[in-house]
């Protein structure tokens, strides 16, 4: 400890001062002469440290600080009506431009920053933090739907046709779709409405999931989702990973091997294929996510006989051949629950629709 050396420096000291040696006062202290040596010259060094932050403390003010009455006049500048809408990277170059020079860029930024005006000055609004969407929770169907447009490519170049599509998110069962030549809240709102009622959905609670366009957003689709009672949900701006199964969905739809390679000719073409992909996306694609049952099994609840006969039979060929398992059977079990913008630690059996901080 430094209050140690200290104090067996001045012992030895006071010792050498009444005429003993050096190195016999070291040896009754058990201390070594090269110790003590080390010792002073460490004290000498941190006392010359010390007087060196000294020094530094008290230094002199660089020779090209600006002046307060400097600082004053840039501020007043700032503040004209000419300049007071304008960054200084605008208005540096401008008093350029007239002959003046008072002070780099760079100064003007920090004497704004210092004065507390380096803000926005123009009418643009500052960026804002949009939050994450609420985080809901299905562990059944009809508890929460995902849906959005996406384009089909028309005969005619440059045009194109809507495809309105919703999916639940629990089964991944496209629910219900539409394909029209426009885009506008009327459709959507019908493609909800008609959707409710062929899915029996009688109470208030359903959480339907979408980006910000306008047709999602348009009076008539909210005012028919308050009449429904179904809960809107909406992506933050420019962030499609807030819409997933929708976005996912799109893709294998688009990326199927069916998918033609030539513009749907008409409005009834494209129907007429819409219609064929869903008959074999609900029936008979088996969907990784739901453990490669059919979302129409998944949706009626079949899946679980199926996946417990998997699971028999899996148990049964690893009891007939043990030697060819080094571990476990596959997991065979179904997911419970399905979340929509999950927290970063979402809670396994949190009740459906609740809302999540």
């Amino acid at each position: 400890m430094p209050a140690d050396r200290q104090m067996a420096i001045e012992l030895i000291e006071e010792a050498c001062a009444g005429g003993a040696r050096q190195w016999r006062a070291c040896e009754m202290l058990e201390l070594d002469v090269r110790t003590l040596r080390r010792w002073r010259q460490q004290q000498r060094d941190e006392q010359r440290l010390e007087d060196r932050r000294g020094e530094a403390a008290t230094c002199r003010a660089p020779a090209n600080k600006l002046s307060p009455e400097e600082r004053s006049q840039i501020l007043a500048v700032c503040n004209q009506p000419a300049y007071q809408s304008l960054p200084p990277s605008q208005i540096v170059p401008r008093l350029a431009d007239e002959g003046e020079y008072l002070a780099s860029e760079s100064s003007f930024y920090r004497i704004l920053r210092e004065a507390d005006q380096q803000h926005r000055r123009g009418r643009a609004q500052a960026p804002r933090q949009v939050p994450k969407p609420q985080g809901y929770n299905a562990e059944e169907p009809n508890e929460a739907w995902s849906w959005d447009i996406t384009y089909l490519a028309a005969a005619i170049r440059g045009t194109f046709y809507r495809l309105y599509l919703v999916e639940d998110i629990f089964s991944r069962k496209i629910v219900s779709w539409e394909v029209h030549e426009e885009e506008t809240a009327e459709h959507a709102s019908q493609l909800i409405r008609k959707t409710c009622l062929a899915e029996g959905i009688h109470e208030d609670g359903l959480v339907l999931h979408s980006d910000n366009g306008s047709p999602m957003k348009g009076a008539t689709m909210l005012a028919t989702l308050q009449r429904l009672g179904v809960v809107p949900s909406f992506s933050r701006p420019s962030v499609s990973d807030d819409n997933p199964y929708s976005e996912s969905l799109f893709r294998t739809l688009k990326y199927t091997p069916a998918y033609p390679n030539k513009p749907f000719e008409s409005l009834s073409a494209a129907q007429e294929w819409v219609h064929r992909f869903v008959q074999w996306y609900n029936e008979q694609h088996r969907h990784s996510s739901i453990r490669y049952v059919t979302p129409g099994q998944r949706h009626r609840g079949q899946d679980i006989a199926i996946l417990a006969d998997r699971k028999r039979l899996y148990e049964a060929a690893k009891a007939a051949r043990p030697q060819r398992w080094s571990g476990n059977t596959r997991n065979w079990e179904p997911a419970q629950e399905v979340w929509l913008n999950p927290p970063k630690e979402s809670k396994p059996k949190e009740s459906a629709h609740k809302k999540v901080a």
